[in-house]
């Protein structure tokens, strides 16, 4: 946890000299914009693709200001529009932060691979353990993304979310080692939990998406609109476009959907075998269930309805939620034949 926090620090010296460069530089010139107006006189809500006179297409603030974080140069396949530019000592924070997050992550593995030796089992049998892998999935998944995607902007938010959450393993939910109960001693824990916790990792990265475009484009519609360009100042207009996260986040989306929907139907069958039923209403069993609803109503909306940007990011997030109150809520606070994993 400590690496990981000196990591979030590195990155956030990272923005905080992107933003000061911002600041410093000039303030640009809006150019005249042409808003389209909906059904119900309101403005119509700008797409991606959509281009309007003299605005600047997305992704391309008023006076292309560098981008941060970005290690895919332009043409090499990744989501990022471009080399960083600008601050050297921003760039170098932010590789120093990313560096730290990959040493972070290695010494993360080893410690869940250590609890898992004491443990003499995988290490999945209480929340602390849940967490403490969750978390490291998370990691991954971003590491991942940043090799295959080059999504070191994602660097601060990542890293903030893994220091608070292992802060709260460690501090609320640890728990000595203990053999696992008898309903828990099966080979199922491997294949439904290992399947839960990889879609966990997605599912959070996904979030963090979701949270980082709703913020970049309300930037974009408000510099697309001519009106006051301050609120643009600061490091979320270094990102890439709202339509590239939002492209990040629909294939992280994607990915983590077959595996919860894999999850489900594991432990479905592995509630046959350990209580005789596959489905008996427990808390826990509804909302997996409620959460595989949401977001396979969001991957549905995107496939078939064409639904783009704000709504569906409302979804992902709302899929999320669910997901943390199964685990959190359903954990601490019900009852059932899951209740043995509460901590």
């Amino acid at each position: 946890m400590f690496v990981y926090a000196l990591a979030m620090l590195a990155h956030s010296v990272e923005w905080a000299l992107a933003r000061r460069l911002e600041t410093l530089a000039p303030e640009p010139t809006a150019s005249r914009t042409t808003v389209s107006v909906g059904a119900r006189g309101l403005p119509a809500w700008p797409q991606p693709s959509t281009s309007v006179d003299d605005v600047p297409a997305a992704g391309t603030a008023l006076g292309s200001p560098p981008r941060i974080g970005s290690s895919v140069e332009a043409g090499g396949g990744g989501l990022d529009e471009g080399d960083p530019a600008g601050s050297e000592g921003s760039d170098r924070y932010g590789r120093i932060g990313l560096s730290l997050t990959v040493l972070a992550m290695a010494l993360h593995l080893v410690g869940v691979v250590t609890r898992g030796v004491a443990a003499e089992r995988v290490p999945w049998g209480s929340m602390y353990e849940f967490a403490i892998t969750g978390s490291l999935a998370v990691a991954i998944a971003y590491l991942v993304l940043v090799v295959g995607s080059g999504v070191r902007w994602m660097g601060l938010p990542v890293t903030g979310f893994l220091v608070s959450v292992l802060g709260v393993a460690v501090v609320v939910l640890y728990r000595p080692v203990a053999p696992l109960v008898a309903a828990l001693n099966s080979y199922w824990i491997v294949i439904h939990v290992t399947a839960a916790v990889i879609s966990s990792g997605a599912f959070t990265i996904g979030a963090i998406c979701s949270i980082l475009f709703l913020k970049r484009q309300r930037l974009e519609v408000a510099a697309a609109a001519g009106g006051n360009l301050a609120p643009r100042r600061g490091f979320l207009w270094r990102m890439p476009s709202s339509a590239a996260i939002d492209q990040v986040s629909y294939r992280v989306h994607a990915f983590a959907f077959p595996l919860w929907t894999f999850a489900v139907l594991t432990g479905a069958i592995w509630a046959d075998e350990a209580w005789g039923r596959f489905w008996g209403w427990d808390p826990k069993e509804v909302w997996a269930f409620i959460t595989w609803v949401v977001y396979a109503a969001y991957l549905h909306a995107r496939a078939t309805a064409g639904w783009r940007g704000r709504g569906a990011a409302y979804i992902a997030l709302a899929g999320y939620a669910t997901f943390l109150f199964n685990f959190v809520g359903i954990n601490l606070l019900g009852s059932g034949l899951h209740a043995y994993s509460g901590m």
